[in-house]
């Protein structure tokens, strides 16, 4: 959920800045339906909600990877856009700490308590996984690529988050708030 942060943070500063968001529609981003199918892939495999199921669990693994390999694709055909390049830094992180884990990002029980995610930690505890998260430990692989910041549990919709899903927010606030030509 930070990457909603970052979107609504890039939104208004770049209203602020532009005095419209006018802007947006000059950037010339091409197969936007990749982010699309991404968002819905993700939609589907991921709890929306504290202690919810996701609606999809059969193949839950193969259709995270799949989401990462769409927005990496989008990169790809809009590289010539350099916010995107952070953003991609943020996906390749997610990408490799999440293929390497068997389809699940690791996540720390501390940054999740913080969090205030409960019911997270509990599944966790109980089954070693939840939803797309798998249990931090000496077992999983690249635990310092997984969700070990966090946002604190009064700000709304807080979570545990990744270094890749913190540069995935900088380039999208960067995307939002710059100059479609700059």
């Amino acid at each position: 959920m930070v990457l909603l942060w970052a979107l609504l943070l890039g939104l208004l500063i770049g209203l602020i800045r532009h005095r419209s968001l006018a802007h947006l529609a000059r950037l010339n981003l091409r197969a936007g339906w990749l982010v699309l199918c991404a968002m819905l892939l993700q939609m589907l495999i991921l709890p929306l909600g504290q202690g919810a199921k996701p609606l999809v669990t059969w193949g839950m693994e193969y259709l995270h990877i799949g989401s990462y390999l769409l927005l990496l694709l989008f990169v790809g055909i809009n590289y010539r856009e350099r916010a995107l390049w952070v953003m991609a830094l943020g996906m390749l992180s997610n990408f490799l700490v999440i293929t390497v884990n068997g389809g699940h990002m690791p996540a720390s029980l501390d940054a999740l308590r913080a969090a205030g995610r409960a019911a997270t930690v509990e599944a966790l505890l109980a089954d070693g996984v939840s939803g797309n998260v798998m249990l931090m430990g000496e077992a999983t692989k690249l635990n310092f690529l997984g969700d070990i910041f966090w946002l604190p549990s009064w700000v709304p919709w807080a979570n545990a988050f990744s270094i890749g899903d913190l540069l995935l927010g900088v380039g999208a606030i960067w995307l939002l708030v710059k100059k479609p030509d700059g």
